[in-house]
Parts: structure tokens; sequence; C-alpha cells
């Protein structure tokens, strides 16, 4: 019976596939946007999120525990100094997977996984408020700044001509 065995071995061995997604989480977190297949980005999620959440805690043993995961010192301090301090306020949910379409050669399912609060074009992204005026007020709006301007005109002239005498 294979109760409790519904990940994805993505067809390798098990120690193929610890390879793989620490080499990918590690380039995750350097690069911040890595390009996969849908197949081991969800994988990657699975993977990752978990060391991020533990990241969130800078002590000693979990320095250790996030190493054992990882193996490269550069990628576990690129994460406690920099991400975890990023998304301490984030209650999950780090990472964001895009879909891009199918590969040429064999089409797989191809994706972007991210960072979510690294991603400059989506947080600057708001929603634009398009207000919609009739046309008699927008002509109405066009004649009152002239008008204004007209107005303003012979004012700018006084007074220029008081400081002129």
């Amino acid at each position: 019976m294979r109760h409790n065995k519904k990940f994805n071995h993505l067809s390798r061995t098990a120690s193929h596939r610890a390879a793989m997604l620490s080499n990918m989480a590690v380039s995750l977190i350097m690069h911040k946007r890595i390009t996969t297949t849908v197949a081991k980005a969800k994988a990657l999620k699975k993977y990752v999120e978990p060391l991020i959440t533990k990241s969130k805690n800078d002590t000693t043993n979990s320095r250790r525990v996030v190493f054992s995961y990882l193996k490269d010192k550069f990628a576990v301090t690129e994460l406690f100094k920099e991400i975890s301090v990023k998304v301490a306020d984030r209650p999950g949910g780090y990472t964001r997977i895009i879909k891009t379409g199918f590969r040429k050669d064999d089409a797989a399912p191809m994706c972007f996984i991210e960072l979510v609060d690294y991603d400059e074009n989506m947080a600057k992204t708001q929603k634009k408020t398009r207000t919609r005026r009739s046309r008699k007020s927008a002509a109405a709006a066009t004649e009152a700044p002239a008008e204004a301007v007209a107005t303003e005109a012979p004012a700018v002239e006084a007074a220029a001509e008081e400081t002129a005498e």
C-alpha cells in the first residue's frame, strides 16, 4: 500500500532528487527568480518554503538545519540576512509560480518560480482608476482654466508695472 507517499518523485532517485532540489533552492535564493518546469517548481515550492520560514528565527540551530538542506554557506547567509528580513511579516506563501508556456523541443510546461517580495513589477502594480466624464463637462473643464489664465495675466502685468514705478 502506498499510503502517505504522494509527493512527486520527478523520475529520479532519492539522492538525485535531493541534490537537484537543493541546487534549485540555492539558485532561487541567490537569483530571486528561476525558470524551470512546472513539476519541478511545485516540488521546489514545498522544499524551500519551510526553509524560509525557519530563517525567520535566526539562531545557530536554525542556520545549521537550513545549511543541512542547502549545503551552500553564501545562500544561507543571503537567506538569513536579506530574505528573512523582507518576509518577516508574511505568514507563508513566499514563492509564486507563473506559467510561461511550453518548451519548444519536448513541450514540457515551463514556468517562473520567484520570491514574492522581490518582484518589483508585481509590487508596483496598482489599479488605475479611470473616471468617466461626459462630453459637456469635459468641454467646460477646458474652458475654465483658459479663463483663469486670462484673468491672471492682467494681474501679473499690473504687479509688474507697480514694481517698475
